[in-house]
């Protein structure tokens, strides 16, 4: 089984920049779930994807015009959605915010050396 370490902290844990005004932390994982802190500036896009991940997303601060599917909803700090596997999904940020990501299974592309994840 691959997981993370049990205790993380975040001051420890570098940033992985995956974009313009985009930056994540892989905070934990096992081979079933996975937890993921994304910074983003305003202006930055999360670009429309889809993956077999199911995904439950916590919006920490920030505003943030969220499209899951066909629909598109202005999210801020203190809600959250979720998303099934494979329904397209993206965000564009219009103020600063973090965005905790939870993901099930893991996502194994964004563990380092994984390839990419389909």
């Amino acid at each position: 089984m691959q997981a993370s370490k049990e205790f993380l902290f975040g001051k420890e844990l570098e940033w992985e920049q995956v974009g313009p005004g985009l930056k994540r932390q892989v905070m934990g994982y096992d081979d079933h779930i996975m937890l993921v802190k994304v910074d983003f500036q305003p202006g930055a896009v999360g670009q429309l994807h889809e993956h077999h991940h199911s995904q439950v997303t916590y919006v920490e601060s920030g505003v943030f015009e969220m499209t899951i599917g066909d629909e598109v909803r202005t999210i801020r700090g203190g809600d959250s959605y979720y998303i099934p596997p494979h329904v397209m999904h993206g965000c564009v940020c219009t103020a600063a915010g973090v965005l905790i990501d939870v993901f099930s299974p893991h996502r194994a592309d964004f563990l380092p050396s994984s390839p990419p994840q389909v």
